[in-house]
């Protein structure tokens, strides 16, 4: 099931530090995955980060690869940690510290989507949490790893993208009377996870092609962010979350008038940041 797990895209020709990943747009629900749950449509997707893989979907045209999940988040949660696994829905595990993820339903096997909707009505064998994170969590992360390996050692550096998008009810009161709420939220673990410099220059991007952006609130990385950004060791992981809004319907979960504008919007965006991934690389990749 390892060739389930995700897609790969490399460019023709990749002459960027820059990855894009999408752990969340992932839509391929199996026939025994939709037996075992008690929702449909919709409500099954309502957690998905729908879509967000076609948004970034150039990123290969301007040289850097793209990476996207082929399970849906409902099924296994790849920005959590394998160990991040629920009693209250797999059976057999022992007391575990208290987690906040967990407790709330959205550890690597999630309990509940959107809205707190539970997604099974019983438990399953801790065997099978375990071969769902063998046959999807690892490959994934297997696969990142090597990517952002490959990268520090080519050029020097890493930047990693980690494409996601949150529901606009999420940001709509973030701000105050007058003030516009963000459309871009951008995540840096509040600077554990990528240098300012490297934040800087990606916020920049957005906010040239149109964007409010802002930073952290409410979303500031989860454990891809925490996993991989090593700054220091000049591996940087960038959250980015789009309001939903902009390109669908999402009590529907489908696309709407506007989804193409925004991609052609973001082609820009993507192209200025594989540009940022040249700049300290350029000797390197002449070699």
């Amino acid at each position: 099931m390892t060739a389930n797990a995700f897609e790969l895209t490399h460019p023709a020709l990749q002459d960027t530090c820059v990855t894009f990943a999408s752990p969340h747009s992932g839509r391929e629900y199996e026939d025994d995955f939709l037996s075992s749950t008690q929702l449909q449509g919709a409500e099954l997707r309502s957690s998905e980060d729908a879509f967000v893989d076609q948004l970034f979907a150039k990123a290969p045209e301007f040289g850097a690869p793209l990476l996207a999940a082929k399970a849906p988040r409902a099924f296994v949660d790849l920005n959590r940690s394998q160990k991040e696994l629920d009693p209250a829905v797999i059976d057999g595990l022992q007391r575990i510290a208290l987690n906040p993820r967990v407790a709330s339903g959205l550890g690597v096997i999630p309990r509940v989507v959107a809205n707190g909707r539970l997604i099974y009505s019983g438990k399953m064998s801790l065997a099978q949490a375990h071969e769902r994170i063998d046959q999807f969590w690892c490959p994934y992360h297997t696969a990142l790893k090597a990517l952002l390996d490959a990268n520090t050692c080519r050029f020097g550096r890493s930047i990693l993208i980690d494409c996601h998008s949150m529901p606009h009810e999420a940001i709509a009161k973030t701000k105050g009377l007058g003030t516009p709420s963000p459309q871009i939220v951008l995540g840096d673990r509040f600077g554990a996870s990528a240098s300012a410099g490297v934040v800087d220059q990606i916020e920049d991007c957005f906010v040239r092609a149109g964007f409010v952006v802002d930073r952290n609130v409410p979303f500031a990385g989860a454990y891809i962010a925490q996993t991989y950004g090593r700054p220091s060791k000049g591996q940087h992981v960038v959250q980015v979350e789009i309001d939903r809004s902009l390109y669908m319907d999402e009590a529907l979960v489908e696309k709407h008038a506007d989804f193409d504008i925004l991609r052609d919007r973001l082609s820009g965006v993507i192209k200025q940041i594989a540009q940022i991934g040249r700049t300290s690389s350029a000797k390197i990749a002449a070699e």
